[in-house]
């Protein structure tokens, strides 16, 4: 997918370029700045002396060395003064930056740290937000896989008022669901004492029926259905495949495809295969939800398009019950569902 949050070191990224947090002497002197130089190694502060100063809000490039990526793009973040001081332009001026500086480098995938969110003082319940906002604007305008990488689970603050609600959903249907299975299994039990009391009784009263051959079988609509036909003709008349179900909704949503596959989180690689593939194109329950997503459908809706896949939204499992609990809401900005389903440890949606 082209932005994903991950729990991850930076400096632990296998991508084309991770972004380092620094100042404006690009000296490692704490936090991501020091992991970053400590694990490239000495010839990065070799290389840092060379290109030094860095204004602040603006990134530069150097090798990344010792490490897995092929560069770090250095960017210096604001210092946090209760956002008075114009911290968010600095801030969003850091990410824009980084990104440009990534295309023009030929890279495919860059890795962020929450920049200014440690030593600095930034929020990082905000830096998270905000990145969000500014990467998701960029990646309208470009193809890039970009990674946020968030160290542990203190990192942000998930809406607490969310987080509850939907643990009181995930708690609450687990309890119906045990009821639900004491119910029956007591029900069950009932039902086999009286159908064996009953069948006992009718071997006493009734003698054994008699087969008549010229009873014709029960036959199912579908069956009359399939009677005359040949198998192309039978399987053109079932339902449309995924592929094509999301084709019309894109139209009749008015949306372009780069606009559907952009707010679904989906890269164009993607979206490629399935109009290359139309009739054989499965999608991953993650892909099928974000389209949905993306198209604003009702929980109703989703679940035909989902249909159309072999997939369905149960009512047992987690992640199911995340997407159920927005579309229910009619809340469709796919990087707030992707936050919940993060905190959850569910797999996000895109691809």
């Amino acid at each position: 997918m082209p932005l994903q949050i991950i729990r991850q070191d930076v400096t632990k990224m296998k991508v084309d370029a991770i972004v380092n947090t620094t100042n404006e002497e690009m000296v490692g002197y704490s936090g991501v700045d020091l992991a970053v130089h400590t694990a490239a190694g000495p010839m990065l502060d070799e290389e840092c002396r060379k290109i030094r100063p860095l204004g602040l809000g603006t990134a530069k490039i150097t090798g990344a060395y010792n490490l897995d990526a092929k560069y770090i793009i250095h960017t210096s973040g604001p210092v946090w003064h209760g956002g008075l001081v114009g911290e968010s332009i600095i801030l969003r001026s850091c990410y824009t930056e980084s990104l440009k500086l990534a295309v023009a480098n030929g890279c495919e995938s860059v890795a962020f740290p929450l920049i200014s969110a440690g030593a600095y003082g930034y929020p990082k319940d905000r830096v998270l937000k905000f990145a969000i906002q500014v990467i998701t604007e960029f990646l309208f305008e470009h193809e890039l896989n970009v990674y946020l990488c968030v160290y542990d689970r203190k990192s942000y603050e998930f809406s607490r008022v969310v987080f509850n609600e939907i643990s009181e959903l995930i708690n609450d249907d687990y309890a119906e669901e045990k009821a639900s299975v004491f119910s029956s299994e007591a029900e069950r039990s009932e039902r086999t004492v009286y159908l064996k009391e009953n069948r006992r009784r009718d071997k006493l009263k009734a003698p054994e029926p008699k087969l008549c051959s010229s009873m014709p079988a029960p036959q199912s609509a579908e069956y009359g259905s399939v009677k005359n036909k040949t198998l192309a003709e039978y399987m053109k008349a079932m339902d449309k495949s995924f592929a094509y179900k999301l084709f019309d909704l894109i139209d009749s949503k008015g949306m372009t495809d780069v606009e559907c596959y952009k707010k679904a989180n989906v890269d164009k690689k993607t979206f490629s295969k399935i109009k290359c593939n139309p009739d054989t194109y499965k999608p991953s329950k993650q892909t099928a939800v974000a389209f949905a997503i993306a198209l604003e459908l009702t929980l109703d809706e989703t679940q035909d398009l989902l249909a159309s896949a072999g997939l369905t939204l149960s009512r047992s499992f987690t992640f199911d019950k995340i997407i159920r609990y927005f579309l229910q809401k009619g809340v469709y900005d796919i990087f707030e569902i992707n936050e919940a389903l993060f905190e959850f440890d569910q797999m996000l949606l895109g691809c």
